[in-house]
């Protein structure tokens, strides 16, 4: 059971190691939304402790989606920004006051963007191979 575990974990690493700058963004979102439901799943059941759990967490990765919008860089940044701001207001007292409704709208605002960011992804070009393969795996030194 370990080694598997372990294996999970290996391949998990890789998967991020090697994921282009969009696959990343995806990858957050996806995390981010499953915690969300998971949270309010775990509300619904009165266990708070994984609830607070869960939107810590969820409040973290919307933290680093804050982080890394370069907001200079593109016109409609300032918007997401403050759509950010809202969303993870909105789960800190999802948290803080154990609102489920509040957890509801966090994920009622979330989700659209995590739809536009893989339809956005899917929409790119594919990287070639050796672009996001270690080179030890094409066979070259």
């Amino acid at each position: 059971m370990i080694a598997g575990s372990a294996a999970r974990e290996q391949y998990s690493r890789d998967a991020i190691l090697s994921a282009t700058p969009a696959r990343l963004v995806t990858m957050l979102y996806d995390r981010l939304l499953l915690d969300l439901e998971r949270a309010k799943e775990a509300q619904h059941a009165g266990d708070w402790a994984t609830a607070s759990e869960l939107l810590l967490h969820a409040q973290a990765i919307l933290a680093e989606l804050m982080s890394s919008l370069k907001v200079e860089e593109w016109d409609g940044a300032g918007g997401l920004m403050a759509l950010y701001d809202y969303a993870f207001a909105t789960l800190v007292a999802a948290n803080t006051h154990r609102q489920v409704e509040r957890t509801c709208e966090g994920i009622a605002i979330l989700e659209p963007l995590r739809q536009a960011w893989h339809e956005a992804a899917a929409a790119l070009p594919a990287p070639e191979a050796s672009a996001t393969l270690p080179k030890g795996e094409l066979g070259v030194a």
